[in-house]
């Protein structure tokens, strides 16, 4: 059934956030950690309950950054901050309690035998109901475009990048350390951007596969995201080089790459380089969506 709190409605069936009757974006994983939340309000939800339900058994994450994430998402949706929390409160090293009050919506079924109650008001002389009729019709379609415009322009609906584990391809597993940090170094350096701006998704099982078993059409119905960046670790003449590709899933169309190789014994910052220019590419390509912006970044 749907939970109503403050200006808000979440339908936990279909997992969506609404704040007085407008949809309001939210991920998967943190639509699911809301949903049992609101599913437990006043109670202590454990770390380990949110684990349980936001990854599959055997699913190998980094945790704490995947769940600082999708409750940090979750106090976005509702304007709440963790500080001063109105909605989620941080319980320290055992996890999150909802504190707002908590009405459950009944559904239509269950109102089925209530009788209708009808107040009649007083009819007008002038205009009659047949002339008001249209003119009322209109003014609430109006009305309606109208708001729904004004919200657009304020709630823009933000691009989702989806972020895959980097795979490594040197042949060398003391490179193994590199290539897993990579993408959640890529994460970090993109969330930053600001949640209002883009969307980061980098802890589902799909993104978790390496490249060879990893079908971007999946990825684009597990995550709802637009955009796919990958990458490998590989050899290189002078060492190994650090790549990173950045695709659009509807199409799978390869919009921008970037290469940068160092030697095996200086490798202290590639991974910090390879993000800034990432985070370039994704401010050209996907939030301002520009066409002269360059496919390649050297």
């Amino acid at each position: 059934m749907p939970s109503r709190f403050g200006l808000f409605e979440f339908d936990d069936e279909g997992r969506v956030l609404r704040k007085q009757g407008r949809p309001v974006r939210l991920e998967p994983q943190p639509a699911r950690a809301l949903a049992l939340l609101l599913a437990r309000p006043g109670e202590l939800v454990t770390r380990e309950d949110l684990r349980r339900q936001l990854w599959e058994p055997g699913v190998h994450v980094d945790f704490d950054r995947g769940l600082a994430y999708a409750i940090a998402q979750v106090r976005t949706a509702l304007g709440d901050a963790a500080d001063n929390p109105r909605f989620v409160e941080t319980v320290p090293r055992q996890g999150y309690r909802f504190i707002a009050p908590v009405q459950v919506v009944p559904s239509p079924d269950s109102l089925a035998g209530e009788p209708v109650r009808s107040v009649e008001a007083p009819v007008p002389a002038s205009p009659p109901p047949s002339a008001r009729w249209p003119v009322a019709l209109l003014l609430t379609i109006v009305g309606v475009a109208v708001g729904w415009a004004a919200w657009q322009a304020w709630h823009p609906v933000r691009p989702i990048v989806a972020v895959a584990v980097f795979d490594n391809e040197t042949g060398r597993a003391d490179f193994d350390a590199l290539a897993a940090t990579a993408a959640d170094v890529m994460v970090a350096r993109l969330t930053a951007l600001g949640a209002d701006t883009l969307g980061v998704i980098g802890n589902t099982p799909r993104l978790r596969q390496p490249r060879a078993e990893r079908d971007p059409r999946a990825v684009r119905e597990e995550t709802g995201a637009g955009y796919l960046v990958f990458g490998q670790l590989q050899p290189d003449e002078v060492g190994v080089r650090l790549v990173v590709h950045l695709i659009r899933l509807d199409d799978q169309t390869h919009l921008w790459v970037t290469r940068v190789p160092r030697s095996s014994d200086d490798l202290d910052g590639i991974q910090d380089a390879v993000a800034g220019r990432l985070v370039d590419a994704v401010r050209a390509h996907v939030i301002e969506r520009d066409p002269r912006a360059p496919r390649f970044t050297r």
